[in-house]
């Protein structure tokens, strides 16, 4: 069996990437020349130390009384406390100019995350995503908040520079722009060298965090067929591929910083050339030279910090383009609300939820609403993965508004895969999965009332660290107390919160209190009431309750679906007793499709399935594992 290799998400291009910036920089050009001015007030007192220095030689030289003195050291504790004003505004405004837009591109590619299709996700790998949400935000979000301000401070130090040795003498400031070609050469050759090492540097990371993340959440399996040995060879190999990467971007650099040392020196020494000749001949006086070596030496720092922040922003252009790549898979609208932060409440396995940004009065949630809904029709889906074989083989089916679907199967037999198709999280290879004949993949966030149409619950649950009523909100930033309080309640889980030492405001998840495997399920029940959708998808929603709590989710789950049109994967045939319609699958095929009662008698697939259950006690699931 042979494995494609992932099919990494896009790269935005440059325009994309413009555009993008410019969306998140809009409304900020006042504090941006805020910024700028305080800068260059910033960069001309760093002018003062050398001005004065070259008054004090010439004083020096012209044997004068120590009172001569007295202007150049003012001038020079004047600056200094002016610069260290300057420098303080200029940190606090740039920061208010940063760091808010840097949250905001990393509050975009988490959304635009989590606004993904599954199935492009599994496609490239999740490593691939982590590494642009963390790494890559990272390297922006550092590049933004310290190179930026470096960049800007070092352009008008030399600016300023530059207008200082004109004002000493043309010939200085001609002798100082000797250097320029050979800087200006130096860093297009590190621009055109280091561009392509660092944008195959970050895909190069991202094959890396997949190979790791793969290995770990497959640690188990690797272990029980002793793969070890196979998997960690190709860790290594694309941890070497990054280690490359990494490799040749030093030796670029080292070579980068090599070339500007030189072109220093060539400067520096046409400087005291020139301050020689002009010596000499009585053109400039001896302070005037001394100031115009010492303008050009402190040029290094500025030079080389302006022209070395190319390598972080070079690094964070590369990462900047994978983070908007990943907004271009989204929807384009990026689902804010009106505080300018995106709205996501979403339910395990399912999609963004309903935060109610519109000021609309929250409603109770104790049952379901049960108002009529739209016809979910499945017409002939085939569904594969990632270029492989069919895992669904021509499905077609009606689900009437209010009505309740349980689907039954053998492990591997397409269940979760249909689950997936009709909640919308992915579309089918070829054919159509509609409610009210729009297609369950296309269906905007929520409905013109404002409800969720559509949610899935999986099995996998997430507790997320806070407080119980905090992991709640998720679901609909919005509901109130009491609207909490009658989800709990209806999923019964209102006494065991009761029983918390701070009830429904009790801080629980990792380090804090644990919940059982069945109070998260409850929770994740709770939350689709909060959402109030139209249809419900329940995949082996509670499984991992145990047989103690089964019964209780099983409630849970009744309470959720009533009123509404469901989709129930069963692992235990109880659930379909109340179900509409079973729909029984075998490698990826309906072969039974009907009444529950009928089915059970007609002698077929659905009715051996039901002897083995009850012949084993009718509280498990079947002897293939799994149904």
């Amino acid at each position: 069996m042979t494995t494609s290799a992932p099919t990494l998400l896009p790269v935005a291009t440059g325009r994309q990437t413009r555009a993008h910036l410019r969306r998140v920089l809009r409304g900020r050009g006042p504090l941006l020349a805020a910024v700028l001015a305080a800068l260059v007030v910033d960069s001309a007192l760093a002018l003062a130390a050398p001005v004065a220095t070259g008054r004090i030689t010439q004083a020096i030289a012209d044997d004068r009384a120590p009172s001569a003195l007295v202007g150049p050291v003012l001038l020079v504790a004047c600056a200094a406390a002016a610069a260290a004003l300057t420098g303080w505004a200029a940190a606090v405004l740039l920061a208010r100019l940063v760091l808010p837009v840097t949250g905001r591109l990393r509050e975009d590619a988490v959304a635009a995350a989590l606004a993904l299709p599954v199935d492009v996700v599994e496609a490239g790998g999740t490593g691939d995503l982590v590494a642009r949400v963390s790494g890559d935000a990272d390297r922006v979000t550092t590049a933004a908040s310290g190179a930026l301000g470096d960049f800007a401070s070092a352009a008008l130090v030399i600016a300023a520079t530059l207008v200082g040795l004109a004002a000493l003498d043309w010939r200085f400031a001609l002798a100082g722009l000797l250097a320029v070609p050979i800087q200006a050469h130096t860093l297009r050759w590190y621009l055109r060298t280091s561009r392509p090492i660092y944008a195959d540097g970050r895909t190069a990371d991202g094959r890396r965090a997949s190979a790791l993340l793969s290995a770990f959440t497959a640690l188990p399996t690797l272990r029980a067929l002793r793969l070890g040995a196979s998997r960690r060879a190709h860790v290594e190999a694309a941890s070497e591929q990054a280690m490359t990467y990494e490799f040749r971007a030093t030796r670029a650099a080292t070579r980068f910083y090599g070339r500007l040392n030189v072109a220093e020196f060539i400067g520096l020494v046409a400087i005291l050339l020139v301050a020689f000749v002009l010596v000499r001949s009585g053109t400039a006086d001896i302070g005037a030279a001394t100031t115009a070596a010492l303008f050009f030496v402190g040029l290094f720092d500025p030079v080389n910090t302006m022209l070395g922040t190319f390598d972080s922003v070079q690094q964070a252009g590369a990462g900047l383009a994978r983070i908007v790549g990943v907004a271009t898979l989204g929807p384009p609208d990026d689902g804010s609300t009106d505080d300018g932060r995106p709205d996501d409440g979403r339910t395990e396995g399912g999609r963004p939820g309903d935060g109610r940004p519109d000021g609309r009065p929250d409603r109770t949630a104790t049952v379901p609403s049960g108002r009529a809904g739209a016809l979910l029709a499945v017409r002939g889906v085939h569904h594969r993965y990632r270029g492989g074989p069919d895992v669904l083989h021509g499905i077609d089916l009606d689900l009437p508004a209010g009505r309740h679907l349980a689907v039954v199967g053998a492990t591997g037999s397409g269940k979760s895969t249909l689950a997936t198709l009709i909640a919308g999280l992915r579309p089918p290879h070829t054919g159509h999965v509609t409610l009210g004949g729009v297609a369950t993949a296309d269906l905007a966030a929520a409905a013109p009332d404002g409800r969720r149409r559509i949610v899935l619950v999986t099995q996998e649950h997430h507790l997320f660290r806070g407080t119980l009523t905090d992991n709640l909100r998720l679901a609909r930033r919005s509901a109130s107390a009491e609207a909490i309080a009658s989800a709990l309640a209806a999923v019964g889980a209102a006494d065991w919160v009761a029983a918390l030492p701070d009830g429904a405001d009790t801080v629980v998840g990792t380090g804090a209190t644990e919940l059982t495997a069945g109070q998260v399920q409850q929770l994740a029940l709770a939350r689709v009431l909060l959402l109030d959708p139209e249809v419900v998808v329940l995949d082996e929603a509670t499984a991992e309750g145990g047989s103690d709590a089964a019964r209780t989710l099983d409630r849970a789950a009744r309470t959720v679906t009533e009123g509404r049109t469901a989709v129930v994967v069963a692992h235990r045939l109880s659930q379909t007793a109340t179900a509409d319609t079973v729909l029984v699958m075998d490698h990826g095929r309906v072969v039974e499709h009907g009444d529950g009662d009928e089915l059970r008698s007609s002698g077929g697939v659905f009715a051996d399935l039901w002897a083995a259950w009850s012949s084993g006690g009718g509280t498990g699931r079947t002897g293939s594992g799994a149904v």
